[in-house]
Order: C-alpha cells, then sequence, then structure tokens
C-alpha cells in the first residue's frame, strides 16, 4: 500500500489527511517516484485553503515539490529509469499531480536526475525556489553585476535563493525582514544589507545603502498597497517584480499620480517551467550551481509526513528561515 495525503474540503491544516491506497502504474509518460522528502511551499497552504490561482477538485492531493527514486516507468519514458535518484519539478497542476505521499505518480518531464551525493531533504527544498529566482532576476537579463537587488520577506526558501543568485551575477543583495531576530541569519546568507522593516524607512535606508541610485530591481512576494512604498526605492527605469501576494489587499500601481520611472508586472514560476526551453536553461543554471557550491538551499526544519498537517501550521507561523522539508519514513 502507499500513502497519500489529501482534502475533501478547503480549509486549515486540520483537512490535510494521510489515507492508504494502492500504488498506481504509470501511464504513457508517466512515472512512479518513492518520495524520500518533500519541500513545502505558500502554494500549497493557499491551494488547501481554496485561496490560489486555481481552486482545488475534491478529493484533492497536493505538493509541487520532492525527492526520491524512481520506482517505474511509463510506456515512452527513455530519459530516467527505476532505481534513478530524482527531484520533482514545479511542472504541473496541483489537481492533476502532487507530492505529498510516500509513492506518488509523476509526468515524466517534471522529473528530473538528482545527484547521487545530494541529500534528498536538500533535493527537495531546491526547484521552486531557485527556479522562480532565476526566472525574475537571470532569464530576463536585466540584473547586471554590481546593480542593487531588493528582496523582501528574505528569510523565505525563495528570498534566500534570491540573495544567492544575486550573489552569483556579481549583484548587491539587499534583504528586508520584519523581525531584528532574523537580521544576523540573512547577513551569514550573504545578504549585503538587511533593513528590519518593522524598525526602519525602507526608502530611507535604499538611498543610503546605493548613495541615493536606488535598487535596480525589487524582487516582492507581499504585494498589496506596500508596493508604493517599494517604488521609492527604485530607481529610474528599474523594476518591480511581484510574484506573490502575502497581503490579500488590493495591488495599486505604484505611485501612479506620479508616474515613477520604472517597469512593474507580476511573475510566477509557471513561465519558465511551462516553457520547455526556459526550463531547459534555468535547470542547467541551478545545475551548475549546484555542482559549483553556489546553490545551496536552506533548511529551517524538518517534519515526519505523519505531521503533515503540523508542517503546515508551522508554516503558517511564519517564523522559518528557509525552506520547510517534510521527511518520508520507508
Amino acid at each position: 500500500m502507499a500513502r497519500i495525503v489529501q482534502f475533501d474540503t478547503a480549509g486549515g491544516p486540520e483537512v490535510l489527511e494521510l489515507r492508504e491506497t494502492d500504488p498506481r502504474s504509470p501511464g504513457p509518460g508517466e512515472l512512479r517516484v518513492r518520495v524520500d522528502a518533500i519541500g513545502l511551499n505558500r502554494a500549497e497552504v493557499m491551494y488547501r485553503e481554496d485561496a490560489y490561482f486555481y481552486p482545488p477538485t475534491f478529493p484533492s492531493g497536493l505538493g509541487y515539490e520532492a525527492a526520491g527514486v524512481v520506482e517505474a516507468v511509463g510506456d515512452g519514458v527513455s530519459r530516467l529509469a527505476v532505481g534513478d535518484p530524482v527531484s520533482v519539478l514545479p511542472t504541473f497542476l496541483q489537481t492533476e499531480y502532487g507530492t505529498y505521499g510516500d509513492s506518488v505518480l509523476m509526468p515524466a518531464d517534471a522529473v528530473v536526475a538528482r545527484p547521487a551525493d545530494l541529500a534528498p531533504e536538500k533535493a527537495a527544498a531546491v526547484w521552486m525556489a531557485y527556479l522562480t529566482a532565476y526566472g525574475a532576476l537571470v532569464e530576463p537579463g536585466r540584473v547586471r553585476p554590481r546593480d542593487h537587488v531588493l528582496i523582501t520577506a528574505a528569510s523565505g526558501s525563495v528570498g534566500l535563493a534570491a540573495i544567492q543568485t544575486s550573489l552569483r551575477i556579481g549583484a548587491v543583495p539587499i534583504a528586508t525582514t520584519r523581525s531584528a531576530g532574523k537580521k544576523a541569519r540573512l547577513l551569514e546568507a550573504g545578504a549585503a544589507h538587511v533593513i528590519v522593516t518593522d524598525e526602519e524607512d525602507v526608502p530611507d535606508r535604499v538611498e543610503e545603502i546605493t548613495g541615493g541610485e536606488g535598487v535596480a530591481t525589487a524582487l516582492d512576494p507581499v504585494a498589496g498597497p506596500g508596493v508604493d512604498t517599494l517604488a521609492e526605492a527604485i530607481s529610474p527605469g528599474g523594476e518591480l517584480l511581484v510574484y506573490g501576494a502575502l497581503d490579500p489587499r488590493p495591488t495599486p500601481l505604484p505611485n501612479a499620480q506620479s508616474f515613477p520611472a520604472l517597469s512593474t508586472r507580476t511573475y510566477a514560476v509557471f513561465e519558465i517551467t511551462t516553457d520547455p526551453a526556459r526550463l531547459a536553461r534555468g535547470v542547467a543554471y541551478v545545475d551548475s550551481g549546484l555542482a559549483g557550491g553556489m546553490v545551496d538551499p536552506v533548511i529551517d526544519t524538518t517534519f515526519d509526513l505523519a505531521d503533515i498537517a503540523d508542517a503546515h501550521r508551522y508554516m503558517e507561523g511564519n517564523s522559518q528561515i528557509g525552506k520547510i522539508v517534510v521527511t518520508v519514513p520507508h
């Protein structure tokens, strides 16, 4: 028997149930993966709450990331074989596939080889965060060496990946956090500067840090009215990328009445993961970073699969620095 996590109605973490089911054989173009570790993402919390950009269909599984070993392959799959260590990329809808389980079906194009020396816990913490950072900062080619990059809510897995990616480009990452208690950890993670937003004014600190130039790019998962403040910190011709909606309030066009000379747009990792050519470039970029030690995911804590509801509760508490990973005993 296999164990998978499902839920029958939208709601809090308590709706998640670990259920036994017969393992399914992979169809054409599919793999079955024995899951050893699962990376949690804010998107899964929103999906569980029916607050994501598409609704769940019940009973629903969930989960975008995992690491494990190939258990079975379907017709037409030749790139990977039984026994290969692999990671799962977020290329699919959670209404179609999900990684929360100990044996799951996946589309073959969502699965990549995992270096044998990369622990499953680390491998499960890589792809959502680093492909998001790659698509925001590298693929468009706008961020250049010595540019200042403002990374808000920087203690999350994407924020930390964006710090490492900025450094890899040669840019200067400026991290923000609400909590002074996270400042030292963010500096240790590579941030050149940290702004504690509960204590400091973001535009004033950015002006001080950049000598009045402002940042070339701001990467923001919060949205809401706060984008007005971020826009004040962006240099003329710079860019604001909004890749999340942690603040559910409406998001205005930043400082629209003053017609600021900046570009503003929304961004999602699916711009990369649903485009085969862009995904191939992103995978190659992240793989080379893993090989060279420039990609090093930070794991905050781990939970057992049986404690998946507690893992979601912990994520909702917003105290983590880095990735929350669920391990799967066999």
